[in-house]
């Protein structure tokens, strides 16, 4: 069996834009379900998302924790050995209280991307086939959800850098890339998530992306 581990924020963990128990998606409607689903018996996906998550920065208001490069290493070591490691990050990083532009965002998964070079946690201690994805780019509004307008103040125009950013920090790395914004869009509901059907078509991208890594 293969194993992919999916390293992620909210929209990796399922947060729900329609009425679901928990404000969650069932495992089935996450796109890491979608791409087990698509993938198959032959492989096994970890389900890493941690809604506020960033790429590289404690943050000081939701916490330390959401730190991703603090919890990557020993999570890539207690999941070991994997075959593919999926990084979709950086959303949260658009926060106004980090301040930073999005090619420190961009290098902030690129220091993702050291770490996973250097855990060890793929088959015979190697280095795990890696996956960047670009998340999609954040609305200009934020529908129900009004207090992410401040929250997310400057943002627009970073997400919608991210693609080209992100694209050249995976080149640059060796690491395989997709663009979330060439198959999905966030949801109308805040701006931020995704829609069910969003993470259908998002889950397919990604496990096609996978098997031609494999």
């Amino acid at each position: 069996m293969k194993t992919v581990l999916a390293y992620g924020d909210s929209n990796t963990w399922g947060a729900a834009t329609v009425a679901r128990p928990d404000d969650r998606y069932g495992r089935d409607e996450r796109w890491p379900g979608i791409a087990q689903n698509e993938l198959g018996a032959d492989w096994l996906v970890i389900e890493e998302g941690l809604p506020g998550r960033t790429t590289v920065h404690s943050d000081p208001v939701e916490g330390e924790y959401m730190n991703g490069k603090t919890y990557l290493l020993p999570c890539l070591r207690s999941h070991r050995p994997l075959d593919v490691v999926v990084i979709m990050l950086g959303t949260n990083d658009l926060k106004a209280r980090f301040n930073v532009p999005a090619e420190d965002i961009a290098k902030g998964v690129g220091e993702l991307i050291k770490v996973i070079k250097q855990a060890e946690a793929g088959n015979n201690s190697g280095v795990p086939k890696i996956l960047v994805v670009a998340p999609a780019p954040i609305l200009d509004h934020t529908g129900e959800k009004p207090e992410y307008t401040p929250m997310l103040a400057g943002g627009l125009a970073k997400s919608q850098a991210f693609a080209t950013l992100y694209a050249a920090i995976a080149r640059e790395h060796g690491a395989a890339f997709l663009d979330a914004g060439q198959h999905i869009r966030s949801s109308a509901y805040d701006g931020i998530h995704l829609d069910p059907d969003a993470h259908v078509t998002l889950g397919k991208a990604i496990a096609a992306a996978v098997k031609a890594l494999a």
